[in-house]
């Protein structure tokens, strides 16, 4: 592996950055298993945004884009909700609650993406916000980079666009949630927090650069 060339590289410097700040929270501001969990929740919408910028710019045909933007929206943002949801149950001890007069507004779409949303983020630390930025900034880095000058909007149609962030998502969780669970079981230790912060960084660091790869940007060696 041409370790050198791969930590020359802009956006893998950022993600490392950008994924080393959780550990500040854990160490200097008391950040939980659920405050761990809930940013990489939040991550996920970070990636829907750049997804849809992705979608816009990409070579394929408008009629493509009309049709791939607004289903992406619609199923992305439903599939994050019940992501979110799902995350509370879990590990929110009780926090989230939908109100019955607001259960028929399941029947609209965008509805609880925007409820699950704004409760998530109503309560949150100042701390917390600044590190969703810094996640926001590393992505921006790398869809300019890879995306843009690189040259992969050369490359990708609206079909390998939507599906990539469910596969990123897939993978990504089954790491988070099953070190979160060791988490919660030992009591929230700083040293396990520690372990699922690094673990999320290698597990996001493998599937950036083979991301790279299937776009056809110059691929970062991972041997």
């Amino acid at each position: 592996m041409k370790i050198q060339e791969n930590l020359k590289n802009i956006p893998v410097v950022c993600l490392i950055a950008a994924n080393m700040i959780p550990l500040c929270g854990v160490a200097f501001f008391g950040w939980d298993t659920f405050s761990i969990v809930l940013l990489y929740w939040a991550e996920n919408l970070i990636i829907g945004f750049y997804s849809i910028l992705k979608i816009a710019i990409s070579k394929a045909e408008i009629l493509a884009k009309l049709f791939a933007i607004p289903f992406f929206i619609l199923h992305y943002g439903g599939f994050c909700a019940a992501h979110g949801i799902f995350v509370f149950a879990l590990f929110g001890k009780g926090m989230l609650k939908l109100s019955s007069e607001g259960s028929h507004h399941f029947s609209v779409p965008f509805e609880p993406s925007f409820n699950t949303a704004r409760q998530i983020f109503a309560d949150i630390p100042q701390a917390f916000l600044w590190t969703f930025l810094a996640l926001f900034v590393s992505h921006g880095i790398s869809f300019v980079h890879n995306f843009i000058i690189k040259g992969e909007y050369l490359h990708t149609n609206s079909d390998q666009l939507m599906a990539s962030p469910y596969s990123r998502i897939v993978v990504m969780h089954i790491a988070i949630i099953g070190g979160a669970f060791l988490s919660k079981a030992v009591g929230s230790s700083v040293a396990v927090l520690i372990v699922l912060v690094i673990l999320k960084t290698i597990v996001d660091l493998k599937l950036h650069l083979r991301e790279r790869k299937k776009f056809g940007a110059p691929a970062l060696n991972q041997q």
